[in-house]
């Protein structure tokens, strides 16, 4: 089935100051433009790029170093700098104008896989958008694969997005923000069967956790020609096919995982 985010108000409005946090948490860099404005003295009005050095040429000020600055850390610095014997309580405003160049690539189970461009702020949620959302074989998981910019060796930092917590519970801690030259593969869900005397035989979605009696209940319960005692296990390990007697009903099943109820001749 494929994944639909329901939002509620609350939800959404949770979602916007997630938005706006990260926002305020974003570092910038080489590319973006700057727009700087201080109450009350339109002539220091500037819109501004941030060079290769990480510089940005201010009025009155001349140079300044923003690289790796969040945007809040900006403003202060530029009011500490006009406050130090150019202007009396000096105001500042900062914005971004237009964000660099950053892409990132998703792969996987997505309508529309590729390298995207990120605009600007842009979460996980944003980019499976831009991606044509999730298809009907996507998993439960999403694997993020970061590069850490201090390593030397091109470490890499691997995160795990849990897709049923933030889509379907709407658990937004999930919906990390994604920056430039992030790798995400959203996984393919695996599938069990059940056959034999139960009312729905068929191929299902398989979920971390899903034990014998609850593939059995998706598959519609027994018939009244089960024998609920035998039930079996079609299982490949190995590369060798076993065949696992069911002691309990609440066994974890895996993926690919052949539930088997005979029918009873009692």
């Amino acid at each position: 089935m494929k994944k639909t985010l329901y939002i509620t108000p609350i939800l959404l409005f949770i979602l916007f100051l997630t938005l706006a946090l990260y926002a305020q948490q974003y570092k910038v860099g080489e590319g973006d433009v700057i727009k700087i404005s201080v109450y009350d003295n339109e002539d220091l009005q500037t819109t501004v790029r941030v060079s290769g050095e990480g510089h940005i040429v201010v009025p009155l000020l001349g140079k300044v170093s923003v690289e790796k600055l969040t945007i809040p850390e900006i403003s202060d610095k530029l009011t500490n700098l006009y406050a130090d014997g150019y202007l009396v309580s000096p105001q500042v405003n900062v914005f971004i104008e237009e964000y660099r160049g950053q892409k990132a690539v998703i792969l996987g189970e997505v309508n529309h896989p590729g390298l995207f461009e990120l605009r600007g702020t842009t979460t996980f949620l944003e980019l499976v958008s831009k991606a044509g959302g999730l298809t009907q074989d996507a998993g439960e998981k999403a694997i993020i694969k970061r590069k850490l910019k201090d390593s030397y060796q091109h470490d890499q930092k691997i995160i795990a997005i849990d897709l049923i917590s933030l889509m379907e519970k709407g658990d937004f801690n999930m919906n990390l923000q994604i920056i430039d030259g992030d790798n995400i593969y959203i996984s393919k869900t695996g599938f069990f069967y059940v056959t034999g005397e139960v009312k729905k035989p068929d191929a299902y979605k398989f979920l971390d956790g899903t034990t014998v009696i609850q593939a059995i209940a998706m598959a519609g319960g027994f018939t009244g020609k089960a024998n609920e005692g035998k039930v079996k296990i079609h299982r490949k390990i190995e590369e060798q096919e076993k065949i696992i007697e069911v002691i309990a009903l609440d066994t974890p099943i895996y993926q690919n995982d052949v539930i088997i109820v005979p029918e009873s001749f009692f």
